[in-house]
């Protein structure tokens, strides 16, 4: 069985060593196979680049959807952040009395004047930062919390000098 396959093989391979020999005798032939074989590969190049570019484009569109949707998401994470720091001083558990409390935005939310609103006397001034969802502090939010902490905070009158004419 082997010998037949081997003999099948050897038979095979002659053939095309026979067109070959045959193509290669006659000039014409030997061009026009020349042609061929360069036709072949500029053919399979073009392909190969059409493919290409169709599954760049494929890939493409795909991630362009992606990042729109994610940045969709996002822009409704921030837009629901911005409307809860507006309405945060009338939600239950809100540290202080919703009069107290003074937007400010950066780099803290609120700086709330504790009994300003129904005392004749301020006993606490509180910052505060709004969060929601699995929000975290900011870096600079960080550094806020720690000055307060650590008593680094002070109360400052400044005084604009005239201007002279």
């Amino acid at each position: 069985m082997r010998e037949k396959i081997l003999y099948s093989e050897n038979m095979s391979f002659t053939y095309l060593k026979n067109i070959f020999e045959f193509l290669l005798q006659d000039r014409t032939a030997s061009l026009l196979l020349c042609v061929l074989f360069l036709l072949t590969i500029a053919f399979a190049f073009f392909l190969g680049r059409i493919f290409s570019h169709i599954e760049f484009e494929s890939k493409l569109k795909k991630r362009i959807s992606s990042e729109r949707a994610d940045a969709i998401k996002q822009s409704r994470s921030v837009l629901g952040g911005l409307a809860g720091e507006q309405v945060a001083p009338f939600l239950p558990g809100f540290p202080c009395n919703p009069a107290d409390a003074r937007f400010i935005g950066k780099p803290v939310d609120f700086v709330a004047f504790c009994g300003a609103a129904q005392e004749d006397k301020i006993n606490e001034i509180v910052f505060v930062e709004v969060k929601s969802g699995e929000a975290t502090l900011s870096r600079r939010e960080k550094e806020i919390r720690e000055c307060v902490e650590h008593g680094r905070v002070r109360f400052e009158v400044y005084n604009i000098p005239e201007s002279r004419r």
